[in-house]
């Protein structure tokens, strides 16, 4: 991109110039060094099949804070920093009714979450075909829960929700996530906020608020800020995910 932008190897515009509602460019690729790039920049994918590939990078932002407590956050649960995690979902939780897993099935649980959307889904074939690429390069991963398919015997488990998303430093940037099982996504992302903490990332991207992840305990921080944490969380090189 050129013009009054300047000489730029990227389809977005830098997103200290961007509007509020986020709208940084169109078009490019999603090949894993553009993806990596546009994550490292605040910056992420959005858009329906047939739409040509649109950047975005909202102001306010959606974060979950891995390292906070009730002075800052009131609803937190303790262990889980910024996350709320109810009684009922605690007690689910201990119960095993639930098992997780990371990177079992990426694939799945990326078609899974743009399924059932009456909106349409943005999991389009172009951004499974760049993400799969991406997590085989160990830069994007999956977590799943699973339940005991009582039918087909006790040892047999199904699919009850998950969660993916990009990891760069000590960021990682949630993507979305689906249950199939009530309380599947909620265990998948309270493992999520749990594995982030004891690997020491320091950022949970959730892209943007919404009344369910509200639910669950995120917050909303200026693009400024976000892009200020962001550069000092992708510094820290020696962070992993597995």
């Amino acid at each position: 991109m050129s013009g009054i932008w300047g000489n730029r190897d990227v389809p977005w515009i830098p997103p200290e110039l961007a509007e509020p509602d986020g709208f940084v460019g169109v078009g490019g690729d999603l090949r894993p060094p553009t993806l990596l790039r546009a994550y490292a920049d605040g910056v992420f994918p959005w858009f329906n099949e047939g739409d040509p590939i649109l950047w975005w990078s909202p102001d306010p932002r959606g974060i979950i804070e891995l390292h906070a407590d009730s002075r800052t956050h009131p609803d937190a649960t303790p262990g889980y920093g910024g996350l709320h995690v109810s009684r009922r979902l605690a007690r689910t939780i201990r119960s095993g009714k639930f098992r997780v897993t990371v990177n079992q099935c990426f694939e799945t649980v990326m078609r899974a979450c743009g399924e059932c959307r009456p909106e349409g889904t943005w999991v389009t074939s172009d951004m499974l075909a760049g993400y799969a690429e991406l997590h085989r390069l160990g830069h994007a991963h999956s977590l799943e829960t699973w339940v005991r398919a009582e039918q087909e015997g006790p040892d047999v488990w199904e699919l009850a929700g998950g969660t993916y998303g990009v990891s760069i430093g000590g960021v990682f940037a949630a993507e979305s996530m689906f249950y199939r099982v009530t309380d599947g996504s909620k265990v998948a992302l309270a493992a999520l906020v749990s594995r982030l903490r004891e690997r020491g990332y320091v950022l949970l991207d959730v892209q943007m608020k919404t009344d369910h992840t509200s639910t669950m305990g995120a917050s909303e921080i200026s693009r400024s800020e976000y892009l200020k944490r962001l550069r000092q969380a992708i510094g820290l090189s020696s962070v992993r995910f597995v």
